[in-house]
């Protein structure tokens, strides 16, 4: 038997940043599936199953690199993953397109009952959103709340403006027009930016809001949009004088500068693993399971940190997929997450992890 992972993505940047895996395969004798326990999970061989989900390009480049390891300790079951965006993933888990769904924006109530309430949202890792930028010169930007907020409003149009000379003292920043990138497409990295920036503008609030969309004022001052995390690193890399939003991953794993964003302490940090860690340990995860960190406190916390979801349903038509997710989520949650710190994701705290493979077992 034979484990295939499909993986899809668009834009040149996830050619060296996602695994992508057609007709994988490795003979194992059938084992015994092994109970869920926070240390390891050991999948089990299952009958011949297709699991199709899509969704976040946010986790996309750990889900790959998950769904290889699973194929090498399982068999028979295949999963086909499509990187189209959250708002493209919620929409065809609702209409029953897919097996599973993904999002960096939790299902909100009305989305939920569109689904007739046959829904689970199961927070699989964590990561930060993060502005990257293209400045010759500049490898330590720091950017306040009132500058970052002015950039993606069109206030501040140019690199050299006083609000950004005021926070990078002897920095010799250029008088250079900033060109901002935002998504095209229906985006969860959209909604945990905007969110953020709501909660720390009563302008941003009032105006373009939070959503997996928004009408972004710089739309009309020569700024681009670009799909999914893989085509707004691509974009903002190949533009001189660029800004725009992306998971850290992508940052880190394409060798973009990083900002260093004003935190609610006052504190400009610089995105990282124990930044966004520090980030997560002041929320706690409600029943649930949409927890938002919208603008956490601590001197040591990044500002923009999120969980990322998997949306599975409660109960499926065909026992053999339920299964076959059951199984293979509940060895992402365990040993999956050791894999994360190595592509730059959070691995879950213990305490939200039994959270979750609890709400697994319960699938049907």
């Amino acid at each position: 038997m034979s484990f295939a992972v499909r993986f899809f993505s668009t834009g040149w940047v996830l050619a060296s940043l996602v695994f992508t895996l057609i007709g994988c395969s490795k003979k194992e004798e059938p084992q015994k599936e092994a109970s869920a326990t926070p240390a390891s999970v050991t999948p089990a061989a299952a009958e011949k199953v297709n699991l199709v989900g899509s969704g976040a390009s946010f986790p996309a480049p750990l889900y790959g690199r998950w769904f290889k390891e699973y194929s090498q300790k399982t068999s028979g079951v295949t999963i086909d993953y499509q990187s189209v965006g959250s708002g493209q993933g919620v929409k065809s888990f609702v209409e029953g397109r897919t097996d599973f769904g993904a999002s960096d924006a939790a299902m909100n109530d009305e989305e939920i009952k569109q689904a007739k309430d046959n829904v689970l949202l199961l927070p699989m890792t964590a990561g930060s959103v993060v502005l990257a930028y293209n400045l010759d010169g500049v490898q330590n930007l720091k950017l306040s709340r009132d500058a970052y907020v002015g950039i993606f409003l069109g206030e501040i149009k140019k690199w050299n403006d006083p609000k950004l000379a005021e926070t990078n003292p002897g920095v010799k920043l250029p008088d250079q027009a900033i060109s901002v990138v935002t998504r095209s497409d229906g985006s969860g990295t959209t909604y945990v930016f905007t969110q953020h920036l709501s909660s720390v503008s009563e302008k941003w609030k009032a105006g373009p809001g939070t959503g997996k969309s928004v009408e972004w004022p710089t739309s009309k001052t020569g700024g681009s949009a670009a799909k999914g995390n893989e085509g707004v690193s691509a974009q903002i890399k190949q533009t001189p004088g660029a800004i725009g939003y992306i998971e850290y991953a992508y940052a880190v794993l394409t060798k973009q500068p990083m900002a260093s964003l004003q935190n609610k302490a006052g504190t400009f940090v610089m995105p990282s693993l124990e930044s966004a860690s520090a980030s997560l340990a002041s929320v706690e995860l409600p029943t649930n399971m949409r927890a938002w960190i919208t603008d956490p406190a601590g001197d040591e916390s990044y500002p923009i940190a999120t969980y990322t979801w998997i949306l599975a349903k409660k109960k499926y038509e065909s026992a053999a997929k339920a299964k076959a997710l059951k199984a293979a989520l509940k060895w992402c949650l365990t040993d999956g997450q050791k894999i994360s710190p190595s592509l730059q994701y959070i691995p879950l705290p213990q305490n939200v992890t039994s959270k979750v493979l609890a709400a697994v077992e319960t699938i049907q």
